[in-house]
């Protein structure tokens, strides 16, 4: 089967999925078939800026655009769970980051700045003039600094995990690099995909789905060791994140877990406060990968907020 015929049955697994009762939504399994589809839908394409970014392209090219955006060694993949929930209703524009996913891998740069730039030119590419824009983890700082540097091209705006401060425990930020990305310092090319860090990694998602845990490991693991430290020195680690919050324009959606250990208080706190427009849906038995955990729940919140 070519590629575009799979990317046509899985469109038709994804409409069938939406019609089914909310229930059975809800269990609808991740099987190797069904993440095999999804994967089939990826392509890619040469930025002005020369690089090269893969994405997937799916729903009716007459809804509204929803970008989403993956988090730190991730990519398109994570929103397999939840993009079922999401079509019809929406075009699914989703992104593989640089430097992550399939998409190209340069030495540098790896910034905030550098990741949002990717997305403008990406939506340029594919005409697209405005968007919604969602983002978790790391993806919730590139589509928040998306929406800060095009706020004309921002219709509405969904962090999810997101944080205002900078993620992990409310603590400096040397405590944070001696803590959860310490591990990541001494990574060494290559990286073994079922090492004890990998699958501590995603451990998580090994919980959720094995299947699906083990694609991530393998295409995190191909991620060399210099990029996975740029990306956490450029965009994780001592970034200010609070400055520029008062340039989001867009009505904004911020989603928690309540079971999140990676943000803290101030975090939650300094994003209500930046950002004028805002709305909040906390789910109190989640944690960092909601999404994964329950994905109906949260792609009800986040139909309710677009479609108002």
């Amino acid at each position: 089967m070519s590629d575009a015929a799979i990317a046509r049955a899985y469109g038709v697994v994804l409409t069938l999925l939406c019609l089914l009762p909310a229930s059975a939504r809800a269990q609808a399994p991740m099987t190797p078939a069904l993440l095999d589809r999804f994967d089939a839908q990826k392509t890619a394409v040469a930025l002005s800026n020369g690089e090269q970014l893969a994405y997937i392209d799916t729903g009716p090219r007459d809804a509204p655009p929803l970008v989403l955006i993956h988090g730190y060694t991730d990519s398109a993949r994570d929103w397999a769970p939840i993009a079922p929930l999401l079509t019809p209703r929406f075009r699914l524009i989703i992104v593989d980051l640089r430097g992550q996913g399939a998409s190209g891998k340069p030495e540098c740069c790896y910034t905030r700045f550098d990741f949002a730039y990717d997305i403008k030119l990406l939506l340029d590419a594919l005409h697209v003039g405005t968007a919604h824009v969602a983002g978790h983890s790391l993806g919730s700082i590139v589509a928040q600094t998306f929406a800060e540097l095009w706020p004309d091209s921002t219709r509405r705006l969904i962090l999810i995990s997101s944080t205002g401060t900078s993620f992990g425990p409310a603590a400096p930020t040397q405590a944070l690099a001696d803590s959860w990305l310490a591990p990541v310092a001494a990574l060494t090319d290559p990286i073994d995909p079922d090492s004890a860090f990998m699958r501590d990694w995603w451990k998580v998602s090994i919980a959720y789905n094995p299947e699906f845990a083990r694609r991530q490991r393998r295409d995190s693991a191909a991620i060399p060791a210099h990029v996975w430290r740029a990306i956490a020195d450029q965009s994780l680690i001592g970034v200010d994140l609070q400055t520029m919050l008062p340039r989001v324009r867009a009505p904004t959606l911020l989603i928690w877990g309540g079971r999140d250990t990676l943000i803290s208080a101030p975090g939650r706190e300094a994003l209500r406060s930046g950002i004028a427009r805002v709305e909040v849906r906390a789910f109190a038995s989640l944690g960092h990968d909601l999404f994964w955990e329950d994905p109906q729940a949260v792609a009800a919140a986040m139909i309710d907020f677009l479609t108002k």
